[in-house]
């Protein structure tokens, strides 16, 4: 069927549409990432936005060929063929002890602060009460807040001390496995027993909706950027970077990034991350609908084909070889997720396998839990920083939302009728899995009952969580340093 006039011209304003929003992007990045300490204002009078970039001259600034060069020099094919020299071990030592003995000193003066309020304990109690409630009572993702609620309320009993370093219980569960990489990495182990990666091997360019999903990630970058123009407001660039991460729709992998990046912020990072995971079937349906027509809704997809066993057994090894030679930072992620998938397909060992999905994901799932509700307390929480954290994260979920749903359309231009996407899968493309898969195929049957997007919806689900832990990968081996 010939495509007409007025279609064409609507596919050609589509994507002038979206090339004059990439170039406003491209030309803001000049304005809210200005990092030289000794460059003058620009023509919007902003100088030196991002806090803890002043010292960085030129070393870290923003542009594409530096950025690409250092994602390059970060792969594992560069560290196996370029031999470290003694200069560059020295000066990775000292970019090391300089970020540990900042830390050390901002623990510090932490620690000799004066104490807040009585009252604000009591707040920080009715918080935690308020977390219980929405997850026993209301059912938003009760495995996780229920413990960071009850967590909440028994860090700020006063006199309790069970957040008190060394002895009390919540410090030493912390301790050990929330501040490190320990229960995240578990979690990731049990995510990968857990997940079915046979929609995105049966329709591999399903992938692409996943990683435009990330585009929530990358775009909060800038809105930290820009709210730090707000007097009471003021981000570092470190905890710009795990801010992003919440628009991943990730739990975990949002904590792994603010414990290595932004730790004074893995509360309310985490807690904002669970919330708008929880809140998936109220904050996507709306973006869902103003984003596309009913024609495209009552696009109906074709039944994936059968995925084999081996295709099965390769796919978590093939995306484990290419995290290691691609970004070895994103390893520890995907790696686990591999792991985890790897044990559960092979077969042979059931009994891992359902520890993996059932006792092990449980127990950490609590632990991990109570870990971040204990650092849910009134100096780390009742600041304008907080505050703009959960603001952010919504925007960033909501635009990752977009993001699928709007490559959805873009790929539309390019396939033949019949083989079109039905756009709504899209919106699964955020990490929330399965829960976003099943509100596109939710929204799909309202328009028409006999639609069955979940099976196709699934492939930018697990493809999302995959997108998001090369997007942790990106940041940390951009700015752990």
């Amino acid at each position: 069927m010939p495509i007409s006039r007025k279609e064409k011209n609507t596919k050609v304003a589509f994507i002038m549409l979206m090339l004059m929003i990439a170039a406003s992007v491209m030309s803001l990045v000049t304005n809210v990432f200005a990092q030289d300490k000794n460059a003058p204002e620009n023509d919007s009078g902003v100088h030196k936005v991002i806090k803890g970039t002043e010292d960085w001259n030129g070393k870290y600034d923003i542009s594409v060929s530096k950025f690409l060069t250092n994602i390059g020099k970060s792969t594992g094919i560069y560290k196996m063929i370029h031999r470290e020299t003694a200069e560059e071990r020295a000066q990775a030592l000292a970019e090391q002890l300089a970020v540990e003995n900042a830390q050390a000193t901002s623990e510090a003066a932490f620690d000799l602060q004066e104490k807040p309020a009585g009252w604000k304990y009591l707040l920080m109690i009715a918080i935690g009460f308020l977390i219980v409630y929405l997850g026993a009572a209301k059912g938003f993702e009760p495995l996780l807040l229920i413990p960071i609620g009850f967590g909440t309320i028994l860090v700020n009993i006063p006199g309790a001390g069970m957040g008190n370093a060394p002895d009390g219980m919540l410090h030493i569960i912390y301790s050990a496995g929330v501040g490190n990489e320990f229960f995240p990495m578990l979690i990731f182990m049990g995510i990968g027993a857990m997940t079915d990666f046979g929609p995105l091997i049966a329709n591999p360019k399903t992938a692409l909706l996943g990683g435009a999903a990330q585009l929530g990630v990358f775009f909060t970058m800038f809105g930290v950027a820009v709210m730090n123009i707000i007097p009471g407001i003021d981000y570092t660039i470190r905890q710009a970077a795990a801010i992003a991460i919440i628009g991943g729709a990730d739990g975990p992998t949002s904590i792994y990034v603010s414990g290595k990046l932004a730790p004074e912020m893995m509360a309310v990072i985490a807690v904002a991350a669970y919330s708008y995971m929880a809140l998936v079937p109220m904050i996507q349906p709306p973006i869902m609908k103003a984003l596309t027509t009913k024609k495209e809704r009552l696009i109906h997809m074709d039944q994936l084909r059968p995925v084999s066993k081996t295709e099965r057994i390769l796919f978590p090894l093939m995306l484990l070889v290419l995290t290691i030679l691609l970004l070895p930072p994103a390893a520890p992620l995907i790696g686990m997720l591999a792991f985890g998938n790897f044990v559960h397909e092979v077969g042979v060992v059931q009994r891992i396998s359902k520890t993996m999905e059932n006792e092990m994901m449980n127990i950490v799932s609590i632990l991990l839990s109570l870990g971040v509700g204990s650092q849910m307390t009134p100096e780390k929480i009742m600041n304008p920083n907080s505050l703009g954290i959960i603001v952010l994260g919504l925007l960033a979920f909501c635009v990752a939302t977009a993001g699928g749903l709007i490559m959805a359309k873009i790929m539309n231009l390019f396939l033949p009728e019949g083989k079109k996407i039905n756009p709504l899968i899209g919106s699964a493309g955020v990490s929330a899995v399965p829960m976003a898969a099943r509100v596109a195929n939710k929204v799909g049957q309202e328009f028409d009952p006999s639609n069955f997007l979940l099976m196709n919806a699934m492939g930018p689900n697990v493809s999302g969580v995959i997108g998001t832990a090369i997007a942790a990968g990106v940041f940390i081996a951009t700015y752990a340093f």
